[in-house]
């Protein structure tokens, strides 16, 4: 015969969650042990962590501590703010916090830890159950918890986050420095984007600058729109047709990129001297090279770009 699995409430079999939870977990740490995949010991109770008193401090198998939070009803805020406070004053690398009724916001939160954190975040919903006439025995289900792909996606997120700001202070240096030379982009924002512009006079034309990590361009960019590639073609071959002229005024050869396989189309100058991943002792000389570029390029097309109206 197979029995039926019977929930019971966790406080008819820990009716106190300090004196009598936590106690039995010091004494039965090997639990966490099973479905962590860990090697716990040495637990011990009411830790001080500052003015604060940890639930349970243990050992993992090279003697780091390791924190452990219980809340025998739903997760809070509270208790979150606890174990991540008990985790930067013990220094410890793992924290478990066990709860009965995890909410999915503290669910991301711990993914969250996880993945932006050096420390090792694990999320379990404790349950008792019986079967028929038994003792009541513990249920322990993982959550969350770190994991390769998760320290993956941390690290991913760092550099993105790293390369935004790096790029937001590049464009706010050039900004500044164009102010000097040209009014073209003077009521731009510095972003943390590869590209900032400023539109030409006309319709779907901007004087884009582009930025990589070790190069930048200067471009007349070409596109009214989804619905016009035609029209994006044909304002291309229009000023294409120019070239010879254009390139003449401009003192140096140009990209033309009529990009049949996009809607857009735009036609460029490459600065190879830098880009935002060179040294920022470097960026002065790339700022003089992109304006001067701009500035030549703004010149050289703005009558061409005015006969486009018409």
């Amino acid at each position: 015969m197979i029995g039926k699995i019977d929930r019971v409430h966790l406080r008819d079999v820990w009716k106190h969650e300090a004196t009598d939870f936590t106690r039995w977990l010091e004494e039965n740490i090997d639990v966490l042990n099973d479905i962590l995949d860990l090697r716990l010991t040495t637990a011990e109770r009411e830790k001080n962590a500052g003015d604060f008193s940890v639930d349970l401090v243990a050992e993992d198998d090279k003697g780091n501590p390791v924190v452990i939070e219980n809340q025998l009803e739903k997760s809070n805020h509270e208790h979150l703010g606890k174990l991540i406070t008990y985790v930067t004053a013990m220094a410890a690398r793992t924290a478990i916090w066990i709860v009965s009724d995890p909410r999915p916001e503290h669910i991301n939160a711990v993914s969250w830890l996880n993945e932006s954190s050096a420390a090792s975040f694990y999320l379990l919903k404790i349950e008792a159950i019986r079967i028929g006439e038994s003792a009541p025995a513990p249920l322990l289900t993982l959550i969350v918890g770190p994991s390769k792909e998760g320290r993956e996606v941390g690290e991913t997120k760092k550099e993105l986050a790293e390369r935004y700001e790096i790029r937001h202070r590049f464009w706010t240096g050039l900004l500044d420095f164009a102010k000097t030379k040209t009014k073209l982009h003077a009521g731009l924002s510095p972003g943390e984007y590869n590209w900032i512009g400023t539109g030409a006079g006309t319709s779907g034309l901007s004087y884009v600058y582009s930025l990589t990590k070790h190069a930048a361009t200067v471009e007349l960019y070409i596109d009214r729109g989804k619905e016009a590639q035609s029209e994006n073609k044909a304002i291309f071959d229009q000023l294409l047709a120019a070239k010879e002229e254009i390139e003449r005024v401009f003192n140096e050869p140009l990209e033309w990129q009529r990009l049949e396989d996009r809607r857009a189309c735009r036609i460029r100058k490459q600065i190879t001297i830098g880009g935002w991943r060179d040294a920022p002792d470097k960026w002065r000389d790339v700022y003089a090279a992109m304006v001067d570029a701009m500035i030549r390029l703004e010149k050289t097309l703005k009558p061409h770009v005015h006969k486009l109206k018409a």
